[in-house]
């Protein structure tokens, strides 16, 4: 994929001004107003926790931000043990400063375990519940082993390089390195604007140089809430009730339609439960 990234490397090797002798007084009085000046803005810029390019950088139309998390498979994990989970690795303002960061990373093939890199605009915690997530979704997209490092490189240069021309919509991207397979997406502000969710996806097509019978899957946050929310409910439950069978229990059957769970659990001398819950008002 061509894309204009591919081609601006740190260059360390730059001209240097050459010795001209000290300068004149009026020269001197210039040189330390512009010294203040700058002083003065690297502060604002510290204060503001915002990073700025560089003298001579290209910079990149938004900030943008790197995260890694890991966690135990198996484990479901809360809103609050994500959140402490999650790490900065650091924030980017220009094409050199993100080469800087990229060229020391991992590349996502070579992680092991349960392990995920996501890449947001710098304000943009990688979560659903963030504000400029909430309403929003993301396409999914499920890899074979082998291919996550080369498709998650396109796709951060393609969103870095503005290649989606959907104006603000594109929040972030995250590629999760699991046991069977890997998983790369892409989040986008608003899940109910499907014009910008289809030229989200045909782009994503492109730039992956997917094959057509490829399977991608939209899903808004709002879903991603309810699921791990039932997940977390009837996990609660199952414990509930085998700590009530006392060791009789038989065997548990759970079935899921599309707003409902249906629970049953089964043991002998008539110990039978049975549950029904709307997953519309589970929290």
């Amino acid at each position: 994929m061509n894309n204009k990234f591919d081609a601006l490397k740190d260059d360390d090797s730059g001209d240097h001004d050459q010795d001209q002798g000290p300068p004149k007084d009026g020269e001197k009085e210039i040189l330390e107003d512009e010294e203040k000046e700058q002083n003065s803005s690297r502060k604002k810029s510290l204060c503001n926790h915002m990073v700025v390019p560089g003298a001579g950088e290209h910079p990149l139309q938004y900030n943008y931000t790197f995260w890694y998390s890991r966690r135990t498979p198996g484990r479901p994990a809360s809103t609050q043990s994500y959140e402490q989970n999650i790490k900065q690795i650091g924030s980017f303002a220009s094409v050199e400063q993100f080469w800087r960061f990229y060229s020391h990373m991992i590349r996502p093939g070579d992680l092991t375990g349960h392990s995920d890199f996501h890449l947001f605009k710098e304000g943009i915690k990688p979560m659903w519940e963030d504000d400029a997530n909430k309403m929003g979704g993301k396409w999914i997209i499920r890899l074979r082993k082998g291919l996550a490092s080369r498709c998650w490189e396109n796709l951060i240069l393609a969103m870095l390089g503005e290649q989606f021309m959907v104006g603000e919509e594109i929040c972030g991207a995250v590629v999760s390195v699991r046991f069977q397979e890997d998983i790369i997406s892409i989040w986008n502000k608003t899940a109910s604007d499907q014009a910008t969710t289809a030229r989200i996806r045909d782009t994503l097509r492109r730039v992956l140089n997917l094959p057509p019978n490829t399977i991608m899957e939209y899903k808004t946050h709002t879903d991603s809430i309810k699921y791990v929310c039932q997940t977390h409910f009837i996990i609660f439950l199952l414990l509930s009730f085998i700590q009530g069978c006392n060791g009789t229990l038989n065997h548990i059957s759970i079935r899921f339609n599309y707003l409902e769970v249906h629970i049953s659990i089964f043991g002998p001398k008539k110990i039978n439960k049975h549950a029904k819950f709307n997953s519309l008002n589970m929290h």
